[in-house]
């Protein structure tokens, strides 16, 4: 029996609209800009300076630039997350006002001291947020499915060793405080790590997708604990060794801990394997101990944490000024403007967050955090909710990479572990951070997308048959 089409359509279910919650990302975006237009007003009010024609002008470009990205997943990620890019873009907003409240305190110095006022480095900062924009949007309209990197596994694979060893160059590589971290291309530097860690997890996650069932076989237990093939334990012995050669060679503690720690963490989610995490702990309790032992910067810094008081006039400077600047913050802050948070060398750079505590307390701390929080859950459910594997482990991937860079630089403002070299996400003066976090962004978004993206089935004849003879 043939079924006629106006008949077929009228028993068809009808399909279930799934919500794009945009229109929740615009009111989070714009919330997102009126607080960082408050914070920069407050700052202005406490060092009793009324707003000029650049505030407006820079608050505009901010706006429009969060605008801009808006539109573009509402074009092409129409059912991404909705509070990614809000969360991503109040923390920018954040660390471009405390750029701007440290600028004014370089400013009132050099008035003090007669000497000519710096330039300013929060356009400097505004400069890469455009630049980080125009690359989101590339990744958003360029990139339509995610799936697509897994055929360049190998490909990005030696596009980030080669990144991450660049530095070591003769030509370009440059040597900063002590870490070889830096390229230096006529008037632009440039830190090819932040690149690096994402394009190493996009190989990390190709790899472990196709070596998954060899990596997660057991052979012999000890001590209760499943082991994996004696063949099996090269690309974690291979991971210890570079994670070594970039601490060795670039003298970078930070990027070392982030790539490993990421490798072992994308291992043990791909596996499901315990065994995996201890081995990962093993050598680095192994690593560390050695290289506290062989080299002196590394001995330094772990001297320096354990009693900072001690050196507090030259090598512990810098971390004692960032204790007392908290100390000082308490649990409300000295308020926007009315603190003391450039007497900490860097405190634009590797210090903000002592800045911000500084200046919001620890209660503005925890919001931050929670924020970060905000940012890395999201991913995480994104890479829950997504249904090919390659996508699961990317998605995870990028999550664990924002969270440990926040819980090591974090914690080595607060003391809690030593000091390292990396920056705040999203937070810290520089283009390369900034850049490459933005899009890490990005690629949870198309993930996301695609994760929450609804099925369309056309309704087949069958479909129809059953439907209408249960009417019947």
């Amino acid at each position: 029996m043939t079924i006629p089409a106006d008949v077929m359509q009228s028993v068809a279910p009808p399909a279930r609209r799934q919500p794009s919650r945009r229109n929740l990302e615009l009111v989070l975006l714009v919330f997102a800009w009126a607080i960082g237009l408050l914070g920069t007003l407050q700052i202005g009010w406490a060092i009793g300076r009324d707003p000029d024609a650049g505030l407006w002008v820079t608050s505009g470009v901010i706006g429009l630039l969060a605008l801009l990205m808006h539109v573009i997943v509402r074009w092409k990620a129409r059912y991404a997350d909705p509070f990614l890019l809000p969360v991503a873009t109040l923390l920018t907003i954040l660390g471009l006002v405390m750029i701007y409240r440290l600028d004014v305190a370089e400013a009132r110095r050099a008035e003090l001291n007669g000497n000519p006022v710096p330039t300013p480095d929060v356009y400097s900062q505004l400069t890469w947020f455009t630049v980080a924009v125009i690359l989101f949007v590339s990744v958003l309209v360029l990139l339509r499915d995610h799936r697509i990197l897994q055929r360049y596994t190998y490909t990005l694979g030696l596009a980030g060793l080669v990144l991450l060893i660049l530095p070591l160059a003769p030509v370009v590589g440059t040597t900063v405080n002590g870490a070889t971290l830096w390229i230096r291309v006529g008037g632009f530097s440039f830190q090819p790590a932040e690149l690096a860690k994402i394009l190493l997890t996009v190989f990390f996650a190709g790899y472990l997708v196709e070596k998954r069932d060899s990596l997660a076989l057991v052979r012999k237990k000890f001590l209760g604990i499943g082991l994996p093939r004696p063949k099996d334990l090269g690309p974690i012995v291979v991971a210890w060794l570079v994670s070594l050669a970039v601490l060795i060679f670039e003298r970078d503690l930070g990027t070392s801990l982030l790539f490993f720690g990421l490798f072992v963490t994308m291992l043990y989610i791909a596996t499901q394997r315990r065994s995996w995490l201890v081995l990962g702990s093993v050598l680095f309790v192994a690593g560390a101990v050695a290289a506290y032992y062989m080299f002196g910067h590394v001995r330094l810094r772990v001297t320096v944490w354990l009693d900072p008081w001690t050196y507090a006039n030259d090598d512990g400077y810098q971390i004692v000024q960032s204790l007392f600047g908290l100390a000082n913050g308490g649990i409300l802050g000295a308020g926007l403007g009315q603190g003391f948070p450039n007497l900490v060398p860097f405190a634009n750079t590797d210090f903000i967050v002592a800045a911000l505590g500084e200046e919001l307390g620890v209660t503005g701390l925890i919001a931050i955090l929670l924020l970060y929080a905000i940012l890395v859950e999201r991913g995480l459910r994104a890479a829950l909710s997504v249904r090919d594997s390659f996508g699961q482990l990317v998605a995870a991937g990028l999550s664990i990479t924002l969270a440990l860079q926040v819980f090591v630089i974090i914690g080595g403002v607060t003391r809690l572990i030593p000091l390292t070299g990396l920056t705040t996400p999203f937070l810290s003066y520089g283009g390369s951070s900034l850049i490459a976090n933005w899009i890490i962004v990005a690629l949870l978004l198309r993930i996301s997308d695609r994760a929450r993206r609804p099925e369309v089935h056309a309704p087949s004849q069958d479909d129809a048959v059953t439907q209408v003879v249960r009417r019947v």
